[in-house]
């Protein structure tokens, strides 16, 4: 799956669920690492909904672990205007909706469920699939690597700054 797939796949999958929950305003399908894989948001709101959701879940993930109560299934966001919702998307991704004041929740949870399962199944098929990369030249240089003393503006053997101590461990 390439990004146009993903985008392809969360498009069609959000407009099933708009078509079906008219209060679900956007969504973002993001890596459990943080990183934008697809969204129907505004870049910017996009990049850092990805990044926020990633912390939400990381958190939502070891508040469960720790209190021994199954696997982390959603968070939820409650503001004035409504809420945005998290469920993770497959083993490697994160599914977040933006919904407006009057949303069943109960419902949505239900629906958005499915449809992150589907996202994240096909983002995780792409993760598993082999990359298939070029073999080397086997007459091709070595690559060279450049000591850290020689590289621009540092000289060999120059004293450290003062002031800065490294941290006791």
């Amino acid at each position: 799956m390439t990004l146009v797939d993903a985008d392809t796949v969360l498009e069609t999958e959000l407009r099933g669920l708009r078509q079906r929950r008219p209060e679900v305003a956007g969504g973002v399908l993001a890596g459990t690492d943080g990183l934008l894989i697809s969204s129907d948001l505004p870049t910017t709101d996009a990049t850092h909904l990805a990044a926020l959701a990633a912390a939400s879940f990381g958190l939502g993930h070891r508040v469960a672990d720790t209190v021994r109560h199954g696997e982390f299934q959603e968070s939820v966001v409650f503001t004035a205007r409504g809420c945005v919702v998290t469920y993770p998307a497959g083993r490697h991704a994160l599914l977040t909706l933006v919904t407006g004041a009057r949303t069943d929740l109960e419902a949505l949870h239900r629906e958005a469920r499915e449809v992150a399962a589907r996202t994240g199944s096909a983002f995780d098929q792409e993760r598993s699939a082999p990359v298939s990369m070029p073999a080397p030249d086997p007459r091709a240089p070595l690559a060279m690597r450049t000591p850290m003393a020689t590289l621009p503006g540092r000289t060999p053997n120059a004293p450290r700054a003062t002031g800065w101590r490294r941290p006791p461990i």
